[in-house]
């Protein structure tokens, strides 16, 4: 076995984060423009899964994205159930009125409660995504 000091270490943990930046690594898949159902014009949800929940409280997770062209937005007056939500691209500004209004980046992360409104709106020039997951009770 090799001795590795602290100095081994860095020199090997930054090799190895500079191999993920090479062209050709792995990216986010993007939509075809025509892939899952439109919810509002230039806004299509995609359902990716569903399983039994072992959270107490909820009998089932579901996940799904809803990606935004540019300019597109939608308004939703009451989520039907608790969700986390997450900005797998893009940016969007999402407006839960009595909660605030604030611009989701790529990598942010904010939960709905059930019952709660939220507006949200593609400010960029590019597709935002934004991959929801559902917990949905019995």
């Amino acid at each position: 076995m090799v001795d590795m000091d602290r100095r081994s270490t860095l020199a090997f943990g930054l090799g190895t984060a500079s191999l993920l930046a090479l062209p050709g690594s792995a990216v986010a898949e993007t939509y075809r423009p025509d892939e899952g159902k439109e919810l509002a014009p230039g806004v299509r949800q995609v359902d990716l899964g569903k399983r039994a929940s072992h959270v107490p409280g909820y009998k089932t997770v579901s996940m799904r994205d809803f990606v935004y062209q540019p300019g597109a937005s939608t308004k939703n007056p009451s989520m039907p159930n608790d969700m986390v939500c997450h900005c797998l691209e893009g940016e969007l500004m999402i407006d839960q009125p009595g909660h605030g209004e604030f611009r989701a980046k790529k990598g942010d992360v904010w939960s709905c409660a059930k019952g709660m409104p939220e507006n949200g709106r593609n400010t960029g020039n590019t597709a935002a995504i934004m991959r929801v997951i559902d917990l949905l009770p019995a």
